[in-house]
């Protein structure tokens, strides 16, 4: 953006060098990328941003040096000369898209006598590398350059009829431009029209019919806003861009239109033309000022630096800002309609580091205030169990705290119930001592709809008193009943059991980061005997999990099996987990082996593998239970189980003399510690 020193003094009293105006500029980061001296004057290439339009004009750069310096700024002078015509009885504006066009302005100039401009106006527009055209053509670029508001000259002659419409193009309209290039319009362009064919590209360039020529007496000015994504894909679609688009599309200040009109008037009525009066100003939906407050202890914190709160309020009030103190250090700031730049309270604070000099803030790290890890590390756990019970297939819910008294009652164990003392009703009169009640009766409520199959979870607290005092605790519960997926052609479909409950409860706790997981056989009040774990993780019981008693089952009205589990997230999250290892593939082959054996059916296979576990065997990669079988061939009381174990050695290829005692020593460690027999072929 090319800008004349010698035209910013007519904004702004400059009692500066050259030098000390480009360094002001700099300063506040308008940034001079060169400069050329004239015979009588010095024109400087400002590097333009794309959210500041209202540097595109040299009213907006001497607003910011005037700001800068501390020193006023001078509008341009509003002086028109009129004659007896009300143009308000004499022509016409209508906005057919409000939306690409929220404002409109028309002014008529008559009896202009149309030819070559004053002097200065020349000097002005040859010192931006512009070529003169004539007295009004030059007037519409003079006001663009100066103001950052493009305007637009019709010949009032060669409008048909005395109406303008701003509309978008109709199917199969087309106009050639003041360049003489024709241009196919489409229906989602804007355009401006007479009563009879469009005149101009809305924002873009005008059409040649409607051009001002040497014949021109009476013009209309054009001063208005339009959509900045409206324009910008109008003339890519036209393949025209001009300098009025390339502000237009940047966003141009809706407040504006009336006073370049104004100006453009002033000027063309000191050339000899006389105004009619009145101005069309067509503003059907005025834009509501935008407000964002700022706060003084925010800029210490975003920029490191302390500024006193009078050079905060000094420096908006230079540039136009509108303040309102709100409470001490807090201010509404009211910004003005050309700063479109200006969102929220970090672009006020820009506006401050600006000004006060990027050169004066220190170079270190802002403030920061502590976080608590701990909760954190908490959160994080939360997220990965909701993540990973999504993909078990099971929703979350999220229940009331109060219960029920009658039914804390079937869920009775060794902590005591606290009781509200103004309960809203006489069925949430405690605090849930488990996360299982409210769980059960979303299953009822969807199994009364329709559902198959509901499998749910809640991440939520329970409450408990004992004689000494009261306790929150988080936990975890989740139900499985029903259907596992829907019938379908090959079959009627999974439905759920212990063992995917069990898998579920796995997956969680190795998500976790636990290895040392086992499950043993307990009673509990809320599961049938025999069929009740519990989950302990380091030694440490965190859970239980099993098949809920009929009982209990009874009243709510459940004749099927239901699965559960409860969690205590409390304990789970201050086990510390196992800390892994990251160690390189082994590049050498495994040897798989088979062992199959009879063992009592009352053996759980939890205690088999301890036993293994603690073996410690060197190159055992792993082992699992594959295949478990009663039946035919197996005698009564007892069951067969099928294990197969993984070896590997991390340097060499394993040697079958190797595996085979290896094997030899899990064989005896089984013999000896559960009355196993062998099955034929049972190792291989």
């Amino acid at each position: 953006m090319k800008i004349s020193i010698d035209w910013l003094k007519d904004y702004v009293s400059l009692d500066l060098s050259d030098t000390q105006v480009i360094s002001t500029l700099n300063r506040i980061g308008m940034l001079v990328d060169e400069w050329e001296e004239t015979e009588d004057d010095t024109i400087l290439e400002l590097e333009t941003y794309a959210n500041r339009p209202d540097t595109l004009g040299h009213l907006g750069v001497a607003r910011e040096l005037a700001a800068a310096l501390g020193i006023p700024l001078n509008m341009p002078d509003i002086s028109i000369v009129e004659n007896d015509k009300q143009i308000a009885e004499h022509f016409d504006i209508q906005i057919m898209d409000e939306d690409l066009c929220p404002r409109y302005c028309g002014m008529i100039v008559s009896g202009i006598e149309v030819g070559p401009s004053p002097d200065w106006l020349q000097k002005r527009l040859r010192a931006l590398g512009l070529v003169p055209v004539n007295n009004v053509v030059d007037v519409t670029n003079y006001v663009l350059f100066a103001t950052a508001q493009p305007i637009h000259a019709f010949d009032l002659a060669k409008l048909k009829g005395s109406k303008i419409m701003v509309r978008r193009a109709k199917r199969g309209e087309g106009m050639r431009t003041l360049e003489g290039r024709d241009v196919a319009l489409s229906q989602d362009m804007l355009v401006i029209a007479d009563e009879k064919d469009p005149v101009a590209l809305a924002g873009v360039i005008g059409g040649e019919k409607s051009a001002v020529s040497e014949a021109t007496r009476d013009v209309l000015i054009e001063s208005a806003y339009f959509d900045p994504v409206s324009v910008r894909q109008t003339w890519k679609k036209a393949g025209v861009q001009t300098d009025a688009s390339y502000r237009f599309e940047r966003g141009a200040d809706i407040k504006f239109p009336p006073h370049a009109a104004a100006l453009a008037a002033t000027l063309l009525t000191q050339m000899g033309g006389v105004a009619y009066q009145g101005m069309l100003d067509v503003y059907p939906k005025p834009a509501r000022p935008k407000a964002v407050v700022i706060r003084h202890h925010r800029t210490l914190e975003l920029l490191g630096a302390e500024i006193e709160e009078a050079f905060v309020t000094k420096t908006l009030k230079d540039l136009e800002f509108q303040l309102k103190e709100q409470q001490p250090g807090i201010w509404q700031v009211t910004v003005p309609t050309f700063r479109v730049d200006i969102e929220r309270e970090a672009d006020l604070i820009e506006e401050i580091a600006r000004f006060f000099g990027y050169e004066n803030i220190p170079s270190q790290l802002p403030m920061w205030e502590t976080v608590d890890l701990s909760q954190d590390r908490k959160r994080s756990l939360e997220t990965g169990l909701r993540q990973l019970m999504f993909h078990q297939g099971f929703d979350e819910v999220v229940n009331y705290s109060f219960t029920d008294p009658a039914r804390e009652e079937l869920f009775r164990r060794d902590r005591g119930a606290i009781a509200i003392r103004n309960p809203i009703s006489t069925r949430a009169a405690l605090l849930r001592t488990t996360l299982l009640n409210g769980l059960l009766q979303t299953v009822v409520w969807n199994k009364n709809r329709g559902a198959e199959g509901v499998h749910v979870f809640e991440l939520g607290h329970i409450f408990s008193q004992d004689e000494e005092d009261k306790r929150e605790l988080q936990a975890m519960g989740m139900i499985t009943w029903g259907a596992l997926e829907a019938p379908h052609w090959q079959g009627p479909g999974l439905t759920t059991d212990f063992f995917h409950l069990k898998g579920t409860c796995e997956s969680l706790v190795a998500s976790l980061g636990y290895q040392a997981v086992s499950f043993q056989s307990q009673d509990h009040p809320f599961f049938e005997a025999g069929h009740a774990l519990a989950l302990h993780l380091k030694g440490t019981e965190a859970g239980i999990l099993g098949r809920l008693k009929p009982e209990i089952l009874e009243a709510y009205d459940l004749n099927e099996p239901v699965w559960a589990a409860e969690i205590d997230l409390d304990v789970a999250f201050e086990i510390q987990p196992h800390v892994f290892h990251c160690v390189p593939v082994v590049k050498y082959p495994s040897v798989i082996r088979d062992i199959s054996f009879l063992i009592d059916r009352g053996v759980p296979y939890q205690g088999i593998k301890e036993i293994l576990d603690g073996l410690n065997l060197p190159y055992l990669e792993r082992h699992t239970l594959y295949d478990r079988y009663t039946g035919t061939g197996v005698p009564e009381g007892k069951v067969s189980l099928s294990l197969r174990f993984v070896f590997r050695h991390p340097q060499k290829t394993l040697q079958a003399g190797e595996v085979d005692a290896l094997q030899e020593k899990i064989g005896k460690a089984l013999r000896s510690n559960f009355e196993i027999q062998l099955r034929e072929g049972g190792e291989n």
